[in-house]
């Protein structure tokens, strides 16, 4: 048995955190987690007496076969499947040093991140969990087409769910619009018409898999939570010269329980895209708009598409949701680990720091509950018990 001892601990849920706890392992789970006292005989300590303990973040989207350049569809046309894995490695082991303890890959290239996450699966050190879409479904020539998913009509859509789920993906994926990292898409478009969204929702559920969709634009939005889609990536409702926020659809996200995962994460340093910088306050208040009328929002990145988003970027989402949104540190933190946690039918086992589930523990020092920035300055990480920084 291991015992960690630290100055205080956020168990993935918004009550108080424990002060002075001592957090016990064993056989890679959590066994219990108390409140001061002695460190049990025989057991083996980590006394990180400055720190705090969180369950490891989720970063419930993320590309790791995308490698954070300046062009990275570019970089990834040139490069080998054998190269493009070696780089998700290193893309893995990069979020696992920043406490991102599980990944949910939402677009690869033949199927990379199953084979990575089939890898990593019997290696706990190596990276992070690994949950895995596989090629997005798209239009032809529609938005990231180039990573091999494009499909057409209702029965296409249906093969195209029945194959990936053949091939044991964690996820559909589906691009309801266009967007930004492929030209001549526009992401205030809808891709699909709700007959062939509604077939995708149907299919993917057929095989007891959640269905996620990219939907920037109001109609893609709003036909993703007709079609029974279980969460919408970015949301944006971006119009062709700025953002709209659709009041009806926003009330059908909040009834239907459709989850709103908010790719929110850049690096403070650079600029934005052109064509995004002059929405950034708009942004701003749509995000706020839908947390008041009750959408569940996870914190989550789109780590890997640009330089302002490498694949540790995720802290910089939970700081970006108190700094710039008005979040508690609590909240952010919450939709970073056990919210994201049940987003991604993990929560049996992730998101939690509570006996019986994995220990996949973030040490940071310093309080980010106070003071989110502390996210940043990692004394260790644990998945599923073992130390890996």
């Amino acid at each position: 048995m291991r015992a960690t001892r630290a100055a205080r601990l956020f168990g993935g849920l918004a009550p108080a955190p424990v002060e002075r706890p001592i957090l016990l392992v064993a056989d890679g789970r959590t066994a219990a987690v108390r409140a001061g006292g002695e460190v049990p005989a025989g057991a083996d300590l980590v006394d990180l007496p400055d720190a705090t303990l969180l369950p490891g973040l989720i970063d419930a989207h993320t590309h790791l076969a995308f490698d954070a350049s300046a062009d990275p569809v570019g970089s990834l046309a040139s490069a080998s499947d054998s190269d493009v894995l070696d780089r998700m490695r290193r893309a893995a082991c990069t979020a696992l040093a920043a406490g991102i303890t599980t990944v949910r890959d939402l677009g690869d290239r033949g199927y990379l991140a199953l084979r990575l996450r089939d890898e990593l699966a019997g290696n706990p050190t190596a990276g992070p969990l690994v949950l895995a879409s596989g090629p997005p479904i798209t239009t032809p020539g529609g938005h990231c087409w180039y990573l091999g998913g494009e499909a057409t009509g209702v029965d296409g859509i249906r093969d195209a769910v029945r194959a990936r789920a053949e091939h044991g993906v964690d996820v559909i994926k589906v691009m309801a619009s266009g967007g930004e990292m492929t030209p001549g898409t526009q992401v205030h478009l809808a891709q699909f018409g709700l007959d062939e969204l509604r077939a995708a929702a149907e299919e993917a559920h057929r095989f007891g898999l959640p269905a996620t969709a990219h939907a920037h634009s109001g109609r893609a939005i709003a036909d993703a939570v007709a079609a029974g889609f279980d969460s919408i990536e970015h949301c944006s409702f971006m119009t062709e010269d700025g953002v709209e926020p659709l009041p009806d659809v926003i009330e059908a996200i909040v009834e239907s329980g459709v989850v709103v995962c908010a790719t929110v994460g850049v690096l403070p340093t650079g600029a934005p895209p052109p064509r995004i910088a002059p929405r950034d306050e708009a942004f701003t208040a749509l995000f706020r708009q839908m947390k008041r009328a009750g959408v569940t929002i996870v914190c989550s990145s789109d780590a890997g598409i640009g330089p302002q988003k490498p694949h540790s970027v995720l802290p910089h989402s939970v700081i970006m949701l108190v700094e710039t949104q008005g979040w508690s540190a609590a909240e952010a933190l919450e939709a970073a680990t056990s919210r994201a946690a049940r987003l991604c039918r993990v929560d049996d086992r992730k998101g939690r720091l509570a006996p019986g589930l994995d220990a996949d523990i973030l040490a940071v020092t310093g309080n980010p509950l106070t003071s989110p920035r502390a996210l940043l300055d990692v004394a260790a990480v644990f998945r599923e018990g073992h130390r890996t920084h």
